[in-house]
């Protein structure tokens, strides 16, 4: 017995030291290895079979049918996760289709890996004219957080952990990895390429705030009367919802919450200074941000937006580097947002005193009247729809049903929704971002969908639609629980314009009148509604909720309805002629 049971041992051994793996295998195992279950992509040469073997060997492979679209699904993968969202893209053509959206979640701080076939290294540099060649590594860089090429399988592991740890780690973003066609095919022992392979231990470490800097920030927030806490969507994807709540509670603090942070404490929370925000931006002394950043969206921090009294700023932030960007910040807190958040809440000590009710009562008071100038506009029922009584309708559904994640593009539609559709749980409204772009919608919902497994609603101007109406198909194909609103007046901004020339072409602006989108996805095999009215609208997305299938509602708003560029009317200056 003992003779037969060494001799199983020694041919054991022999087959394992016989036995090889290959590169596309490597791929998978690293990312398994390192719990991902889920690629985003669009396959072709040389990424097929990778697709394939990943979905054999028990990964998830969404296919998508434009790439872009694909790497915003993973990025919103990654925002809700906290792990790297994978998009996967043929080269060259492919890679730049998915470029958009890794320099998309690097501006916005969403952790991703978009990992791309690609051309042959030595041929690539000698450009001798290979196959969709190009020189993927160097045109990512600029608008990657890191990017990285793999030359050698033995190599895949490492590639895969600096992949995983760089874009999560810190302030997270957008990764690039670049796999050339030929490393895909390499061969070598089993045994050695498992041992090769590495799990990502802490790969977003906590980052402990400095007791002294915590210390300067209580101080300022003790120096205040008109304190204000700014939470952006960084405060968001720290899921550190627990002690921000209990922060702001605690102190009394108003707060206003950045587009992508609504939800943390639900938009109907009394602290909520939301209806009352071009107020309390100019009136507060002491503004405390918390993972937001004083970009665009903020006026940079100066201006008309934030009056001419000279405000001391708090801002938590894990980027020293993002401290002074626009305006001189009094008091930086530096590390990961929960120990920050944290660290200044057990700092709020006796010392401190909750504002007074001359500010609270004034932010109180302008908000009960913008309040109820919204609920006036909102009660009307104009014929056709307005952007205002659509939303209406799609409000009064939505508050019954927190849970549902919200996708919100567009110009007009994207202005009033925000301000209209109200949030009551962190991680759930997603939309255009720091960027402000177009063309996220259909990516967003898809990753959205896949990665949460409940009910998407994406609310979509029709002009924003059409960046990404093809992944209705995408949709379909899953049977993903995605209703799709498009707000259709017709063009962009609105479909009133006209040919200056009075020739034959339409104006800049305007679409095809009266399309209807709901019979885009009827083709596929979804769901399509027709809704003219807020009673029609609020039928429609019940049937949607309630099937949980694919449908999209064609929204027919009034086409004189909208304002050029939404609210940023500023930023999209006219010629003197056209003002004339």
């Amino acid at each position: 017995m003992a003779e037969a049971d060494s001799t199983t041992v020694e041919e054991t051994l022999k087959q394992q030291a016989t036995e090889t793996t290959d590169g596309f295998h490597l791929v998978i195992d690293a990312l398994k290895l390192n719990d991902i279950d889920t690629i985003f992509g669009l396959v072709g040469i040389p990424i097929t079979d990778l697709a394939r073997l990943a979905q054999a060997e028990g990964m998830r492979f969404i296919g998508f049918r434009h790439e872009q679209h694909a790497g915003n699904a993973a990025a919103i993968a990654g925002f809700m996760t906290q792990k790297p969202g994978i998009c996967l893209t043929v080269s060259a053509p492919g890679f730049l289709n998915g470029l958009t959206a890794l320099a998309n979640a690097t501006t916005n701080c969403f952790p991703m890996i978009l990992i791309s076939g690609s051309s042959e290294r030595e041929i690539v540099d000698l450009q001798q004219g290979d196959y969709e060649e190009m020189d993927q590594l160097n045109a990512a860089k600029p608008y990657a957080k890191a990017a990285y090429r793999v030359l050698h399988a033995e190599d895949i592991g490492v590639g895969v952990a600096r992949a995983i740890r760089a874009a999560v780690s810190g302030r997270p973003g957008g990764v690039y990895l670049d796999l050339p066609a030929k490393l895909l095919a390499q061969t070598l022992d089993a045994v050695k390429a498992q041992q090769s392979l590495i799990k990502v231990v802490d790969a977003a470490p906590r980052q402990l705030p400095a007791p002294d800097s915590v210390k300067r920030a209580i101080d300022v927030l003790k120096s205040a009367k008109r304190p204000l806490i700014l939470l952006g969507k960084g405060a968001a994807y720290a899921q550190a919802d627990a002690e921000i709540r209990a922060f702001v509670e605690q102190s009394g603090i108003p707060y206003l919450p950045m587009s992508m942070a609504k939800g943390l404490l639900p938009d109907t929370h009394e602290q909520s200074a939301s209806a009352a925000r071009s107020f309390v931006l100019l009136e507060a002394d002491v503004v405390v941000l918390i993972g937001a950043r004083l970009n665009w969206l903020l006026s940079h921090g100066k201006g008309k937006t934030w009056g001419a009294e000279p405000k001391k700023f708090v801002q938590v932030d894990i980027s020293p580097t993002e401290i002074d960007s626009n305006v001189a910040i009094a008091a930086p807190v530096i590390g990961d947002i929960g120990s920050c958040v944290a660290a200044l809440r057990a700092g709020l000590d006796a010392g401190f005193r909750k504002p007074g009710t001359e500010w609270t009562g004034a932010i109180a008071e302008r908000k009960n009247k913008n309040l109820a100038k919204m609920a006036a506009t909102l009660d009307k029922n104009p014929s056709p729809m307005n952007f205002h009584s659509a939303l209406r309708a799609i409000r009064d559904v939505l508050k019954t049903r927190p849970d549902i994640n919200v996708v919100n593009e567009g110009a007009n539609t994207l202005d009033y929704a925000r301000s209209i559709i109200d949030m009551y749980e962190p991680r759930k409204r997603f939309d255009s971002g720091t960027w402000g772009i177009m063309g996220i919608g259909m990516g967003f919902a898809i990753g959205a969908a896949v990665t949460s497994g409940k009910q998407v609603v994406a609310i979509e101007g029709d002009s924003a639609f059409g960046f990404s109406g093809m992944e209705l198909e995408t949709i379909c194909r899953y049977d993903l629980p995605v209703c799709t609103i498009v707000f259709n007046n017709n063009g962009v901004y609105r479909g009133t314009d006209v040919n200056p020339t009075g020739g034959k072409d339409v104006a800049p602006t305007v679409f095809v009148k009266g399309a209807r989108y709901d019979k885009m996805i009827e083709a596929f095999g979804g769901i399509g509604h027709n809704a003219t009215t807020p009673e029609e609208l609020t039928k429609a997305l019940l049937e949607a909720i309630a099937s949980g299938k694919p449908t999209l509602i064609n929204a027919v708003i009034d086409e004189a309805a909208g304002t050029e560029s939404g609210r940023l009317t500023n930023l999209n200056p006219q010629s003197a002629a056209m003002k004339k």
